[in-house]
Parts: structure tokens; C-alpha cells; sequence
């Protein structure tokens, strides 16, 4: 792998655009394709376990819930690690970037099997929760059983992903999701129906192809650490640095998912039209984020590789070139949305009640969209630059401003579309303390560590 951080002062606003260009590409386009084969694991086990009874896939449905729960506030092992390994890859130091890779994967095997103590043995109580019919609880909790030994695997895989993003690869992560994705269909198939295992099937069928992920990640970076003569072994200095510098993360991870939930039990009390498309449009929502999401990654290791190389200039240039994606990824987004909103509705459902709740909430996210394209951008670009506490704060202070003007939305009326108002302001209010930040400089600290 060859890495070249370009600095000369001499190069032209129209070269330097293109090489960030290039880089936002090279980068943005191979993640997004990962990201998108992630939720593909679960659509797979549901058309499997859709087959084979309701109560069935009503255990799934909680259980996944469950799981996709559990895994997802430990994201940041993934956020973390890259912009650790991007510093030391910058400072040219491969040997130093994977050793930090490793105490990120050792972070992931830890906290996996801390989450595996609690699952196992409290799976009935946390199905019992969800509310769980007594017909589908049982394959709700064999479910969340089964899978939950897939969790450290899950979140190797999360720690690994954001190794190889730190060393500016983001091909490898799509290559073994679309294996992984094959595997996963395959093993459904064959467990459900060929071994005639039922619902327990699916799950180790997931849990199969999640370790077997794994074991590819693992094998890329043992051989990169044996190349360079990094240690494999744990380091407890090393782990500590590596939670304490993904606790932030946490921090604004939870509060994201907060905002969800929030907007969700708001929704619910709005009556079961709403509900209904309430879900429809965070689903596409959901969907949207991805494309964003994928600018962001390649911020966390653009700005990260640049900072460690103590190129500020370049990083600004960097940030300011990928906002510019943002707004016009963003654009193009909310463009789509609006014009194909008559005909994504009815996709999902044929009452009309539904779809006249959901028509005009998505011209507010469509009008949402270049907001949200400055948001995911700025993200990665401060997570890159291991700016993790700001990002904690500026979350809670998102969540304080959206949780009341939620709340208002039942006294007040306005519905739907109300609700997905406030998720606008919500981003708002996100972009506004995300450039603020950006705008201070206060994110630039060069050297191989914050």
C-alpha cells in the first residue's frame, strides 16, 4: 500500500480539487457499498424466517431489535480506531498504526464477551421487555441466544473495519461484507430448511458467517502487523487508551439513538397511521444515511492521515472540499426523494391513510437532506481529528433541543410531518454547533497522537 500525502504549496485550487476527488472517492464509493450489505444480513434472515410462520418472524423481529441494539452503541470501536490508525499512518509510522488497530480489535473482544455474560442468561426478561406475545417469545429468546455468541465477532469486525480505514482501505471491508452477505444467504437456507433447525438455524447461520468475517479480518491484520514487526499481544496501556478515546463516541452515539427512539414513541402516540408511516420514511431515512455516511468515512481517515502527517492546510482543504460533497450529495438526495415520493409510498403500503401521513413528511426530509449531507461530513471529519468530546457535548445539547420540541408535537398538532420538523431542527441544530467547530479551528492538532 502506497501512501502519499501531498503538500505542496505550489499546486493549483484546481489540482487540489481533484486529488481530494480523487481521495473522497477512492474511499467513499467502496464503503458505501460495505454499509449497505450490513442491513442486507438481516433482510436475508428475514425472508428466510418470514417462511417459516408469524410467530416465528415476530421472535425475530425482537430479537434483531435486540441485537442490532446492542452492537451499534459499540460503533465507535470503528469511529475510534480509524482515526487513531489514520494519525499514525499520516506520521508515517505503519508499525505504531497497527499496534493501535490491535488494541482496538483487543477493546472489541473484551467488551463482546462482556455483552455475551449479560445477553445469554438475561435474554427472556430483555424479549419479555418488547412486550413479546407468549407464541413468538420462545423463538424470540432461542433467537437472541443463539446469536448473541455472534457479538464479539460483530464487534471485531467493527474494530477491524476501522483498522483498515485508518490505513486508507476501504475495498477490503466491501469485499468481505459481500462474501459475508453470500455465506450468510447460503447458511440460512441450509440450516433453516435443509437441516431442518428452524428459526435456531437462521441464527447460526448469522453467527457462522459473522465469525468467519472475523477470522478475515483478523488474518489481513496479523499479516500487515507480522510485515511490520507490530506486536499481537494485548496491551492494557493500549486498550485503556482505546476506550477511553471511544467513550465519547459512546456518549454521542447513545444520544443519537435516543433521538430515534424518542421520535418513535412520539409517533406511536400519534396514532397507528402514523406509526406506520412514520416507519416507512425512517427506513428510507435510514437508507439516505448511507450514501452520507459514506462521505464520512472517508473524512475519519482523510483528515485523520493528513493531521498525523501535521499537514493542517491540508485538512482544511480536505474538510472544505468534502462539505462541498456533502451539500451536493445532499442536494441530489432530497431532489430524488421529492420526485419519487408518489411512487416509493405505495411500495410499502396501500392504505391511504397511511400514505396521505407520509406524502408531505417527505417533502420535509427531502428539504432535510443537504442539511444532513453537512452533518454526516462534519462527523467524520471531527471524528477524524479524534475530537470525540466535542462531539459528545454538542449531542447532548442536540438531544436537550429536540426532545422538547418532540414532545410538544402531540399537544401541539401538526402530526407527522411535525415530528419529522423537529428531526430537521434536530440536524439543524447539529450542523449549526458542527460548523461552529469546524469554523474555530480548534479541531487541527497534528502529530501521530491528539
Amino acid at each position: 500500500m502506497r501512501l502519499v500525502v501531498m503538500t505542496q504549496a505550489s499546486a493549483t485550487p484546481r489540482a487540489t480539487r481533484r486529488r481530494h476527488d480523487r481521495e473522497i472517492i477512492t474511499l467513499a464509493v467502496p464503503a458505501f457499498g460495505a454499509l449497505v450489505a450490513e442491513p442486507l444480513f438481516l433482510m436475508v434472515d428475514t425472508a428466510v424466517v418470514g417462511h417459516l410462520g408469524t410467530a416465528q418472524l415476530a421472535g425475530l423481529g425482537v430479537a434483531s431489535a435486540l441485537l442490532v441494539t446492542a452492537v451499534s452503541v459499540f460503533v465507535f470501536l470503528a469511529y475510534a480506531t480509524t482515526a487513531a490508525v489514520a494519525r499514525r499512518v499520516g506520521a508515517g509510522d505503519l508499525r505504531a498504526a497497527i499496534r493501535q488497530g490491535m488494541d482496538g480489535i483487543w477493546l472489541a473482544l473484551l467488551l463482546g464477551a462482556a455483552v455475551v455474560a449479560v445477553v445469554i442468561p438475561a435474554a427472556p426478561g430483555l424479549v419479555a421487555l418488547f412486550g413479546s406475545s407468549d407464541t413468538a417469545a420462545p423463538y424470540a429468546t432461542t433467537y437472541l441466544r443463539i446469536s448473541a455468541l455472534g457479538i464479539p465477532a460483530m464487534l471485531v469486525v467493527l474494530a477491524a473495519t476501522g483498522v483498515l480505514r485508518g490505513l486508507q482501505d476501504t475495498k477490503t471491508p466491501l469485499y468481505v461484507a459481500v462474501v459475508g452477505f453470500i455465506a450468510n444467504g447460503a447458511l440460512n437456507a441450509g440450516l433453516v430448511y435443509g437441516a431442518g433447525l428452524g428459526i435456531a438455524g437462521s441464527a447460526w447461520g448469522t453467527v457462522i458467517a459473522q465469525v468467519g468475517m472475523a477470522g478475515a479480518y483478523l488474518w489481513v491484520v496479523i499479516r500487515g502487523a507480522r510485515r511490520h514487526g507490530a506486536p499481537l499481544r494485548p496491551d492494557a496501556a493500549g486498550i485503556r487508551a482505546s476506550a477511553q478515546a471511544g467513550a465519547p463516541l459512546l456518549v454521542r452515539t447513545l444520544s443519537l439513538r435516543a433521538v430515534l427512539m424518542i421520535a418513535t414513541a412520539v409517533a406511536a402516540r400519534l396514532g397507528d397511521e402514523d406509526i406506520a408511516a412514520h416507519q416507512i420514511i425512517l427506513s428510507l431515512w435510514s437508507l439516505l444515511a448511507f450514501a452520507l455516511d459514506a462521505i464520512a468515512i472517508a473524512g475519519q481517515a482523510i483528515i485523520g492521515r493528513y493531521l498525523g502527517a501535521g499537514d493542517a492546510r491540508g485538512a482544511r482543504e480536505a474538510c472544505r472540499r468534502m462539505v462541498q460533497w456533502g451539500i451536493a450529495t445532499g442536494a441530489v438526495l432530497g431532489l430524488l426523494v421529492f420526485l419519487a415520493r408518489p411512487v416509493f409510498i405505495p411500495l410499502f403500503t396501500d392504505d391511504p391513510t397511511v400514505q396521505e401521513a407520509a406524502l408531505p413528511a417527505l417533502i420535509v426530509v427531502a428539504l432535510g437532506q443537504p442539511i444532513s449531507g453537512i452533518v454526516f461530513v462534519l462527523d467524520g471529519v471531527l471524528m477524524g481529528a479524534g475530537d470525540g468530546p466535542y462531539l459528545a457535548r454538542a449531542m447532548l445539547l442536540t438531544l436537550a433541543v429536540f426532545v422538547p420540541a418532540a414532545l410538544l408535537v402531540p399537544t401541539f398538532g401538526g402530526g407527522l410531518t411535525a415530528l419529522w420538523g423537529a428531526m430537521t431542527l434536530m440536524m439543524a441544530t447539529r450542523m449549526l454547533t458542527l460548523w461552529l467547530r469546524s469554523r474555530s479551528g480548534l479541531w487541527i492538532v497534528t502529530g501521530a497522537t491528539r
